[in-house]
């Protein structure tokens, strides 16, 4: 499977304090090379964060917001480690494990994209099971699905090449957006309190 490594931004002993779960949603998406239009959660503890709709009404249990749980605060209660889902239907789980918590680098722009290995599964393969025959498909020119993979794909595909400079290029973008909304806040805040 698809393994990425992220830099975020720390502020003492909470790293990405200002960053909310929605966030990390949109930045896991941009390293999947995923395109976002599926539903997801984590699951933390016995709460599940996402995106609420009138059919939870119907849910075992409830859904927060995930734009209400910020990642410094999940960190400050001792939460390591915690559950991503991704698309219902494929059931992508990805485990989002907290490496190290840190002060951040002085004139770096976060998120920052440090590593990768191996290609993501393109968005709606079928989930792991799915991904499996694909990628035996498209590896096996002889296989008797790999001319309708490769057409469904729109090329071939290498597992092993993980689009190291697309995937930097989105994190990139992302960090450009969150400079450029925190230097908004800071002039906003410099002419309140002028």
């Amino acid at each position: 499977m698809a393994a990425f490594r992220l830099a975020a931004p720390s502020t003492g002993r909470s790293i990405g304090t200002t960053t909310n779960l929605r966030a990390r949603h949109e930045l896991i998406q941009a390293v999947m090379l995923w395109e976002g239009y599926h539903l997801y959660q984590f699951t933390i503890g016995e709460r599940d964060y996402g995106e609420p709709g009138p059919d939870d009404a119907g849910r075992a249990r409830k859904t927060y917001q995930a734009k209400s749980m910020r990642l410094g605060t999940l960190i400050d209660r001792g939460v390591s480690e915690f559950l991503y889902t991704y698309d219902f239907g494929d059931d992508w789980q990805h485990r989002v494990i907290v490496e190290h918590v840190g002060e951040a680098e002085p004139d770096t722009e976060h998120p920052r994209f440090i590593d990768g290995a191996r290609r993501a599964p393109p968005e709606d393969v079928g989930g792991p099971p799915g991904f499996m025959e694909f990628v035996e498909a498209m590896a096996k020119s002889r296989h008797p699905q790999h001319k309708a993979m490769a057409r469904w794909y729109g090329g071939p595909f290498n597992a092993t090449e993980f689009g190291e400079a697309e995937i930097a290029a989105s994190v990139r973008e992302i960090a450009a957006k969150r400079k450029q909304a925190l230097d908004a806040f800071a002039r906003i805040r410099a002419m309140q309190n002028a």
